[in-house]
């Protein structure tokens, strides 16, 4: 009798758990830890975001506890209000591909849907455990969140590639942003099926990695952080009139001494609401002998005129349908 209402206990508490969990979240915490649906902390480190008609999808490297260490993992989540998000499991499970070694890389992946293939196609750093790869890696899927299948795996125009970005222009052009160590960092148009790199747009020689550019009013705006491997530093942006350029100087994106509020930039978001369009900056706090528990600082901009600013990071909200933000708090 003992055992069974200790096992009915149990099972009381797993379904108030899980209720709990399940309840809708009003506002984003930058920095904290963020549930999915199912109360995990959300894996999609060095991730980028789709947005296929109102849904969005979110992809990063997932590296929780547990899992084999022969494979790297590509993690799926999804959300309409870009605060709540479900998992839709582990969209890429891989072995080294060719005559990679078992300490290889996978980085930073990126996601692009091409309308004209319906394809999923997904780009990531691809590396040996000294960097001595630099290359990209390739997968497509038929599904948002079905299984990548690995294609190829190369140097984009024959340059090193390390850390990459992704751009969609306001006309849809699809665009890969890669970091090329000896030169800068490039901004390369794909090509029509995305399997490819074809054009590059321009060189940008700044000496940065997390690249990330946004379309905002006219202007285009590119942020980067410094080389400092794992340790956060002062991430800065330039703008540029074309994406060939002339790019501006980099200046800060925040106080220097915050060294970004302790993160790395990876993308910028760009909500078109019915009343404003917001830009939201997306960046990772790393751990990196705890990275299962690396975090999160995701905040809105300020942003226009050429000027570019993030603010001391605090609790905020977005309405997705009409841009707007709001920060509970300060009511």
């Amino acid at each position: 009798m003992r055992m069974k209402n200790i096992k009915k206990l149990s099972l009381l508490l797993a379904i108030i758990t899980t209720s709990v969990f399940a309840q809708k979240q009003e506002i984003i915490k930058p920095g904290e830890k963020w549930p999915d649906d199912c109360g995990n902390h959300i894996q999609a480190h060095g991730g980028g975001i789709i947005k296929i008609k109102k849904t969005y999808y979110w992809y990063g490297e997932q590296r929780g506890k547990g899992l084999d260490p022969k494979y790297r993992y590509v993690s799926c989540y999804s959300s309409k209000d870009l605060v709540n998000w479900k998992f839709r499991g582990n969209v890429v499970k891989m072995l080294p591909p060719d005559s990679m070694d078992s300490n290889w890389i996978l980085e930073r992946p990126k996601v692009f849907y091409n309308k004209k293939s319906k394809k999923f196609v997904m780009y990531f750093h691809l590396d040996d455990a000294k960097y001595k790869v630099a290359q990209v890696g390739v997968a497509i899927s038929d599904k948002a969140d079905g299984e990548f299948k690995y294609l190829k795996r190369f140097r984009p125009l024959g340059c090193e590639s390390r850390d990459i970005g992704q751009f969609i222009d306001d006309d849809g052009t699809a665009y890969l942003v890669f970091e090329d160590r000896p030169n800068g960092f490039h901004i390369a148009k794909l090509s029509d099926d995305y399997l490819d790199v074809e054009k590059d747009m321009t060189l940008v020689k700044a000496h940065m990695e997390g690249g990330a550019i946004v379309h905002y009013n006219g202007l285009y705006y590119s942020i980067g952080s410094g080389l400092t491997s794992w340790s956060p530093n002062p991430n800065k942006y330039s703008t540029a009139p074309s994406l060939e350029g002339p790019w501006t100087e980099f200046k800060d994106i925040a106080p220097v001494e915050t060294k970004t509020y302790g993160s790395q930039s990876t993308m910028l978001i760009k909500v078109v609401g019915s009343k404003k369009t917001t830009v939201i900056f997306m960046g990772d706090k790393w751990r990196p002998q705890a990275q299962w528990d690396s975090s999160y600082l995701w905040m809105p901009l300020e942003i226009g005129d050429g000027k570019l600013w993030l603010n001391k990071p605090r609790p905020w909200k977005i309405d997705v349908k009409t841009g707007i933000v709001t920060y509970p708090e300060e009511k």
